[in-house]
């Protein structure tokens, strides 16, 4: 099975059991509520038989358990109105006011509110006169705080999800780079025997063939071969930085594009006239920049066009744009660019853009985007890299400046 079907069965998983948790959290929630809702209107209920009591008491009555019941109550909102709905007391009801009065017609108001829900017991008094109190009541803190646990619960359910998604996630880009890495080291190390053996082979022929240009061609290939390799062989691992001429670095790998792009390509720099000192693993850098010169080549194939390479310092950082007048990129395909695998291209594995910012964004702590592409008319990548001090003090020799 693919690691991509286990992710994805594993989301649905996860997705059905938090469903399955919320549902019956809130179906359970939901009875509490309503057992604990009934147990408090009898309560209410008592209580207002209580107070019934204590409204027609005489000297023989005894008053014990009445007002055990009415002080007993330290959960429930109450507050006795009479006739008029003015309040006449209260209890557990938080009320504004600066004085009694306002306090008491602060507390009719609450009042009034819980009549319109139904939330009262009417006690009679008199029955010849009719008169009568109102018991008014809310739901204690207890039922309140209750209400809501059920959404309390199923955010703690989602952020649970959210995180061991993100954990399942970035355990898999763990094992893409890992994959990829042991995939470098391996072709590196494949790469060094043959390639000593072709050096060894070349030195014969030197002194067999001192004279022919070939053998010497052959060996600046062999050599630039091994280069590549060393490169594969640094992946994974974190390369020592050293200051190092960035203006020098770019020459080079446009030097050798010279050679071995279509002559119906041109190679502009826009470069300043002095040094860019900077820190740089020069080796894997070149590979950045040629991988960037490559695939504007590609996109230009069959047709006359123009690559630029400009740099710019600006701020704290080093700009580097490398711009073409190819095929451009589609506005779809542009977030997934630098994503391992993916390619617009018939041949190839997709891993060129993505280890370019690896060693941009990983290596050197620097960025590396598009900063424009236009499907007909071109594409621009730009890499900006810090322009630290610790470089500045160095000269290209990595000797302190004096």
């Amino acid at each position: 099975m693919k690691w991509t079907d286990r992710i994805r069965k594993m989301k649905l998983l996860l997705i059905f059991a938090a469903i399955i948790i919320v549902v019956l959290s809130l179906v359970i929630s939901r009875l509490l509520i309503r057992d604990l809702f009934h147990e408090e209107t009898t309560r209410m209920e008592v209580l207002a038989q209580a107070m019934r009591s204590l409204s027609v008491a005489d000297d023989n009555t005894d008053l014990n358990l009445v007002l055990k019941v009415i002080n007993e109550n330290n959960t429930i909102p109450v507050i006795v109105v009479d006739k008029s709905g003015k309040a006449q007391i209260f209890r557990n009801v938080d009320v504004q006011g600066n004085s009694y009065a306002d306090s008491l017609k602060d507390a009719s108001h609450k009042a009034a509110i819980m009549k319109a829900s139904g939330k009262f017991v009417r006690i009679s008094i008199d029955d010849r006169t009719h008169d009568y109190i109102d018991v008014c009541y809310d739901d204690s803190i207890i039922l309140q705080r209750l209400a809501y646990y059920p959404y309390v619960q199923l955010g703690v359910v989602i952020i649970f999800a959210a995180i061991v998604i993100f954990a399942l996630l970035a355990s898999k880009k763990a094992e893409q780079n890992m994959v990829w890495v042991g995939l470098s080291k391996e072709t590196a190390h494949q790469l060094g025997t043959p390639i000593s053996s072709l050096l060894a082979w070349i030195e014969i022929f030197k002194e067999e063939y001192s004279k022919e240009s070939l053998v010497f061609e052959m060996e600046k290939d062999v050599k630039r071969l091994q280069i590549i390799a060393d490169r594969f062989s640094k992946i994974g691992s974190s390369p020592s930085l050293c200051p190092v001429n960035l203006i020098d670095v770019l020459n080079h790998v446009i030097d050798y594009m010279e050679k071995r792009k279509p002559s119906s390509i041109s190679i502009i720099r826009e470069q300043p006239d002095h040094d860019i000192v900077i820190m740089l693993n020069a080796s894997l850098f070149e590979w950045v920049v040629e991988n960037l010169l490559k695939n504007a080549v590609d996109s230009m194939i069959g047709i006359k066009g123009t690559i630029t390479v400009k740099v710019s310092e600006i701020d704290d950082f080093v700009s580097i744009e490398i711009s073409d007048t190819g095929k451009g990129i589609k506005p779809k395909d542009i977030s997934n660019v630098f994503r391992p695998g993916f390619t617009t291209k018939k041949r190839g594995w997709g891993l060129g853009l993505s280890l370019a910012k690896r060693i941009v964004k990983d290596y050197h702590k620097g960025k590396i985007f598009v900063k424009y592409s236009d499907v007909g008319k071109g594409t621009v990548f730009c890499i900006e890299l810090p322009n630290t001090p610790q470089a500045n003090k160095f000269n290209i020799n990595g000797l302190v400046k004096n």
